[in-house]
Formats: C-alpha cells, structure tokens, sequence
C-alpha cells in the first residue's frame, strides 16, 4: 500500500489535525523501514460501558495498526480519581481506585473488539504519576499558569459565573499532558473537546526535553440515532457495543439514509473507494439504500459479535417487520399489580426515562399486546402483556 493512500485512511472522517507533516514522516519511515511509532489514546475509565460513539476513535486507532503504529491505551487510573472538567459546569465526583479498576477490565475488553490487542500496549497512568511525588507535581505546576488555563472555554464559562473550580481540575490537564512525556508518544488522539488538553501533551514534551512533539489528530463527535444529538446513553439514541446482536443489528437500519453514510465514514472498515462504489451504486439506482444500511447493519454486528449472528439478526429483523411477528427472543420481567404503563415501560428496558415514555404514547408509538395506546396514566392489572416502542423494542411484562 502506498503512503499516499494510507494518509487519506488516516484523515479520513476526521475533524482537525496538528502536525500533519509528523504524521506523513512517520507512516512514511515505516513502509521505508520498517520502524513503527507511537500512537496514545487516553481513556478515564469513568463508566463501564461504550457505545459506537466511544468507538470512532477506536476505529481511528485500528487504521493506525495498519500503518505501522503501536498503540498506547491508556488507561487513567489515577487521574480518573480527579475527573475530567471537559464540558462540565461542575466539579465531577471523585471515583474510587475499587470503581476505576472494575470499570478499566470493561473498557480492556470492549476496547480489543475495535483494535488488535497484539500491537497495543496497555498502560495505566498511575505508574508514573504515583511515582511522580509531592516535588514533581510542584515541578508540574509550574509549566502553567492560571491566566493559562483560564483560557480553555470550560473553565472561563464557569469562572465568570461564580462557580467552583477545584485546584484538582486545574492539575487535571497537566497529568494528562505529562502522560504523553512519560511515554513518549508520537501521536495522540481525542475527541475536539479535548484540543486543550491534547495541546498540552504536546507542550510538555517540549518543556521537559522529550525530543519530540507530538501530533494531535480529533475525531468529531458522532451523532446518535436521531441525527441531531450528539449519541449518548442518557439521550436513549445510542448503540451500545455489548447490546445484544439483533438490537444492534436494528438500531443501524433505524438511521436514516443521510446518516448511513456519516456511519459509513466513520465506524466502517471497508475502504474509502469500497464505500465511494456503494454510494456509487444508490446514487445510480443499481443498489438499493436499504440494501447499503444493511451490508452497514451486519458489518457492525459482526464486528461485536460474528458474521452468523450478525445473519441471524438480519433474519430476526426481516421476521418480524416484513410478517410483522412478535421476536422470539425478548426480555421478560415480573412487575406488581397496579404498576403504572410508563413506569413498567422503563423497568422493561425498552425506554430511558417515564417523560420519554409519555411522548412515544402520545405520538402513537407504544403499544400492548400489538394494540396501540394513548392513555398516558394508565396502570397494569393482573395479567401478561406484550409492550411494544416502535418497530423494534419489545418485552413481555407479567403483573402480578
């Protein structure tokens, strides 16, 4: 493969890039001579569980390995104890070394789905950062100044508001940087809320004499089901990696035909000219949109999952929307007499909050046993009952 077109795969779908010259040296010195380079991703380990938003990045990284970069994941062990201030009007609650731990092996896992575990290193910041001491944490500080950091748009909005910010969040920025000292990275990668911090890696390298500089490549933030929202958990327009493989496999046909190819470009292995001939095809009206948002589904699953679960979605979804059955597979739960229809909705799973619930039955998107309903205070009596949001999200509740 040529450089050429291994560049256009790394600035593929991507949002901003410091230093583009380093990263065209690096790749280039490695199909001249074989010598890989250093490509770091930080991760806090704030939450357990990541969804194809967190993955963009991920993906980012797989087209690296194929260049010839070794990735560093790192896991922030310790400075996901401070929290990260990025985007926050508030000081973040302070996790335990207990919740760090337990939610690191998750993100491991979840992470060795999208990238090759044999040319990854993974590391933890607090080998260094423990190490680092009272006198070079002094020493840390002193690389900035408050006038500095009160620059980064989070801290000036809540600065001139009167709202707190702790000495902690101010440090935060400076281990992060310091990472990318102590493990002297080539490239680092974030999302384009994290150009601040990014910058600093960047900045202390140079202060403290690494020899290098790293370069920054941001991803853009991938939007959610909807289209319009960033995606997210608490949003409900979210796919999450570890769903089970039919609702993977249905959320990806949910999208709409604009946004399919926004996922295309972001979350597809298949190359730039292998999605331009797809595009191609729907454009000419030899492949269907329909059939590309399916080759999209199966790609998708499969990569969670495998090539014959990712089939059997496809033939789970194609059973019940085109015969329109119940699945065969859906979630059961046991509820108490009485339970009011938007709650017993959430503690099904199959919707985020009872305010959401409330606006699926009035826009005629909930229904019971295959019949719609409109009654948002209505309450469950004895019995079972199939609930259904939408084409896809069904669970059979008994009230008991």
């Amino acid at each position: 493969m040529s450089v050429e077109i291994a560049m256009m795969e790394i600035e593929r779908g991507i949002a901003e890039i410091i230093d583009l010259e380093r990263i065209e040296k690096l790749v280039k010195r490695y199909y001249e001579t074989g010598q890989t380079y250093l490509v770091k991703l930080g991760l806090d380990p704030t939450a357990p569980d990541l969804h194809l938003g967190h993955t963009v990045i991920l993906q980012k990284l797989s087209v690296f390995q194929k260049h010839g970069g070794i990735i560093q994941l790192l896991i922030g062990d310790f400075t996901a104890m401070i929290g990260d201030p990025t985007g926050k009007n508030e000081t973040r609650k302070v996790l335990t070394r207990e919740n760090v731990k337990t939610n690191a092996k998750t993100y491991q896992e979840q992470a060795f789905k999208v990238i090759d575990p044999e040319r990854t290193n993974l590391v933890f910041n607090s080998e260094w950062l423990d190490a680092l001491g009272a006198d070079g944490m002094v020493q840390l500080t002193t690389q900035f100044n408050v006038a500095r950091m009160l620059e980064r748009d989070d801290f000036s909005k809540r600065f001139k508001a009167g709202q707190s910010i702790s000495i902690s969040e101010f440090i935060y920025p400076l281990l992060q940087g310091y990472d990318s000292v102590a493990l002297e990275s080539d490239i680092e990668l974030g999302g384009t809320d994290q150009k601040f911090n990014l910058l600093m890696g960047r900045q202390l390298q140079r202060n403290y004499g690494t020899g290098k500089e790293q370069a920054i490549l941001m991803m853009p933030i991938l939007e959610g089901l909807d289209g319009v929202q960033k995606m997210s958990k608490s949003l409900g327009n979210y796919i999450g990696i570890t769903d089970a493989p039919n609702d993977i496999y249905a959320k990806v046909l949910s999208i709409s035909d604009d946004l399919m190819w926004r996922y295309y470009e972001l979350l597809s292995n298949l190359s730039l000219s292998e999605i331009e001939s797809i595009q191609s095809g729907v454009k000419d009206g030899s492949l269907h949109p329909k059939k590309a948002k399916e080759m999209l589904a199966h790609e998708i699953t499969a990569r969670f999952y495998d090539d014959s679960l990712a089939s059997s979605a496809k033939a789970e979804f194609d059973n019940v929307f085109k015969s329109n059955q119940i699945p065969t597979d859906i979630a059961e739960i046991e509820v108490e007499d009485g339970i009011w229809i938007c709650k017993a909705l959430v503690d099904a799973g199959i919707e985020p909050s009872t305010s959401q619930a409330r606006r699926d039955i009035g826009q005629g998107a909930v229904k019971i046993d295959q019949e719609k309903i409109s009654d948002i205070k209505m309450n469950l009596s004895s019995g079972e009952y199939i609930l259904q949001v939408g084409k896809r999200k069904f669970a059979k509740v008994k009230v008991v």
